[in-house]
């Protein structure tokens, strides 16, 4: 594995996770999430419509880390 692979998770200033490479997600049930992409963002504020994904809504909230 070089380092381009690596797992990365980067928390982005009052925005969301950013989650880069071959990491198991899992819902809240302990069952595996499917990813459509290598790297996703997950929802950090709770008011995504699509969690655990991020829709882009803290944005709109004035949500502060």
């Amino acid at each position: 594995m070089n380092d381009s692979q690596l797992p990365s998770i980067a928390a982005y200033p009052n925005g969301p996770l950013i989650v880069r490479g071959p990491v198991e997600i899992t819902g809240a049930d302990g069952e595996p999430l499917e990813r459509q992409r290598e790297t996703v963002a997950l929802c950090r504020c709770g008011l995504s419509v699509i969690k655990p994904w991020c829709d882009g809504s803290h944005k709109l909230s004035g949500f502060r880390a």
